[in-house]
């Protein structure tokens, strides 16, 4: 299995001196996933927790809701032409009863392409899809003060091990409403760490999310936003911007939307109820 790190050669300048050493970087390998034996998508990840990631990602795309509908999550042996197992590529079995989608080729171009569907498609793609509706009694129960909220951030970043070394990592953690962190994943993706995240939450028996916060590092897209909502995450928070699907998608399935959350502030794009606001909340 490959590793998380690698070392590399450097040449380093530092105010004119110049010297060679070792650096640690983030390791990337192409990852595949089958399904029943056919291919279904590749992304570029960093090794570890590939099961949970494949898992995730069934989650995101409404294949799989619970650990249940999951049979057996393996490598391929003899991948190559050599038949050497090079542990990037997993095959996922569904337990009995659970129907397997029409693998086409519309659907890999989709899935692989880490921006999901275009417009008003892929809204009511995940929307129609879900499993657990935000907006529901059971869906709207999570309350988080601001406050919380705020000193997440530091929280994720000091629970970065591989990111201390490397520098070259982002992460998801998800979170309760007063600020335990439950989990964090790191990924060269920030798709794979939360689809990780996801994945083991399946795994687990433990989904949906729906006590939980999810944060990430880096920008809140489209695509993290439908991850949330498939798996039924009612509150997601960034450290950078949101993009306008993640937010049209956040308003029209119930989901609390903070972006450009550093320090004690932060943009709330949708979802303000969640918050508690109290007298705060102003309008202008």
């Amino acid at each position: 299995m490959g590793r998380v790190t690698e070392r590399r050669r450097v040449i380093r300048i530092r105010d004119g001196a110049v010297s060679t050493r070792p650096d640690t970087l983030v390791a990337e390998e192409p990852l595949e996933i089958r399904l029943g034996g056919k291919p279904l998508a590749i992304t570029m990840r960093t090794p570890g927790d590939d099961f949970a990631l494949a898992a995730g990602f069934l989650v995101s795309e409404g294949v799989l809701a619970g650990a249940d509908e999951l049979a057996t999550i393996v490598y391929c042996a003899g991948a190559t032409e050599d038949g050497t197992n090079t542990y990037n590529v997993v095959d996922v079995r569904l337990a009995d009863g659970v129907p397997v989608p029409d693998i086409t080729l519309e659907r890999n171009v989709y899935t692989t392409s880490s921006c999901g569907l275009c417009g008003k498609a892929s809204l009511d793609a995940v929307r129609t899809t879900a499993r657990w509706p935000l907006d529901s009694p059971s869906g709207d129960r999570l309350r988080i003060d601001p406050a919380t909220l705020a000193a997440l951030p530091d929280r994720l970043r000091a629970a970065q091990r591989v990111f201390e070394r490397t520098g070259g990592l982002h992460a998801a953690a998800l979170f309760t409403a007063d600020g335990e962190l439950l989990d964090i994943r790191e990924d060269v993706g920030r798709h794979n760490a939360v689809d990780k995240i996801v994945g083991r939450a399946l795994q687990d028996g433990r989904l949906p999310l729906s006590s939980c916060v999810l944060m990430v590092s880096g920008r809140a897209s489209f695509e993290l936003a439908q991850k949330a909502v498939m798996a039924g995450i009612p509150v997601l928070a960034a450290v950078s911007a949101p993009s306008s699907l993640a937010v049209d998608l956040a308003a029209e399935t119930g989901l609390t939307l903070v972006g450009f959350l550093r320090g004690a502030s932060m943009n709330v794009y949708a979802g303000e109820q969640r918050l508690a606001l109290g007298a705060a909340a102003t309008t202008g």
